[in-house]
């Protein structure tokens, strides 16, 4: 019994030393909490004065899943005061987590929301992740843009087709469009409108008979591009594709003609000189065969001295005989002298 009395004042003296342990470490969960409670006090109440339904415990959530709170409360008071309680500030953080625009898309489901434009919350967050400007695409969708064919970035300034008749147009187009938000994701861009418009463009011209019945009815060429439904897979609906100008150009056919011309003057030339250097080479095979000839005359003539020595020995020919042969011969040259032969032409003295 007497240890127990010893003991007693220990233990009283424990007893008090544990409240204050306790004391100040209630102290200090509760600066925290009012530190906490303080740095989103502004925002609760600026959320709980809009009907926001944002609590304390969902911005403390957003503060440990690293969300800029102030992004997400923004958000949702600017669709609650628009009209639309559907969309959830759950929804807001799984959008803003997945690194989309939640300004941009809050602004353009209101924006959609008073044009009375179908819009889904779902659509227009896979819109922006999509990369595409949704707020642009909702405004367009309200107020038509006007796309240049072709584009003021563009090189040639007019797009340049040519009529039956062989004379150049040089056409410029104004189209306008809207967007298609339920074909924006997947949908070709400007770039495929323009390429169809002048793809259109070039055609009705190249059909016309004449370049006078372009400048006459400009109209034919917008009506026959609009009837070729440009816009199908794309992310816009063509309203309309006014011809702002149409300028003739060069004479390409006559043009065209004049180098058909040229090319087959040329080609003419190439067979006429191919057919005189044939007739060239048969010239100078004509020759040498005239020279293979008079050179066998001219064997032919040698071996005549050789014949009549033969006569001469073998006694078939006397020298009166041989006198008379080249009286016969300097009486023919004398006549083919007379008469003008060519030089070359006689026959050919044997003695």
């Amino acid at each position: 019994m007497e240890w127990i009395n010893a003991l007693m004042p220990l233990a009283q003296g424990a007893e008090f030393n544990l409240g204050w342990v306790i004391a100040i470490i209630l102290v200090v969960i509760g600066l925290v909490v009012l530190l906490i409670v303080a740095q989103f006090f502004g925002l609760w109440l600026q959320a709980f004065a809009s009907r926001a339904d944002v609590s304390l415990v969902d911005l403390i959530g957003m503060r440990l899943r690293k969300v800029d709170a102030r992004t997400i409360v923004l958000g949702k008071i600017q669709l609650v005061k628009a009209g639309i309680h559907n969309i959830t500030t759950n929804d807001l953080e799984s959008h803003y987590l997945a690194r989309g625009r939640v300004p941009n898309v809050v602004n353009a489901m209101i924006a959609a929301n008073r044009a009375n434009i179908d819009l889904s919350w779902q659509k227009a967050c896979a819109i922006d992740l999509a990369g595409r400007d949704i707020l642009d695409a909702v405004h367009t969708s309200v107020n038509p843009k006007v796309i240049d064919a072709p584009s003021t970035a563009s090189a040639k300034g007019s797009i340049d087709a040519v009529a039956k008749d062989g004379i150049q147009l040089k056409a410029r187009a104004r189209v306008t469009v809207r967007t298609n938000i339920q074909q924006l994701i997947g949908g070709a861009t400007e770039e495929t409108i323009i390429a169809r418009v002048g793809e259109g463009i070039v055609t009705a011209i190249g059909s016309a008979n004449t370049y006078k019945e372009v400048l006459e009815n400009p109209d034919t060429i917008s009506k026959r591009v609009l009837e070729k439904g440009l816009d199908a897979g794309t992310a816009f609906e063509i309203l309309s594709i006014d011809i702002a100008d149409v300028d003739v150009g060069e004479n390409i056919g006559a043009k065209l003609q004049a180098d058909q011309a040229e090319a087959d003057k040329r080609r003419f030339q190439a067979e006429a000189e191919k057919r005189r250097a044939l007739a060239v080479a048969q010239e100078q095979e004509y020759k040498a065969e005239v020279q293979k000839n008079r050179a066998l005359v001219v064997l032919a003539e040698a071996e005549v001295p050789k014949a009549i020595a033969d006569a001469f020995r073998s006694g078939n020919l006397g020298i009166m005989d041989y006198y008379r042969m080249k009286n016969i011969l300097a009486d023919t040259s004398m006549r083919q002298s007379i008469a003008g032969p060519t030089a070359g032409e006689g026959p050919s003295s044997t003695g």
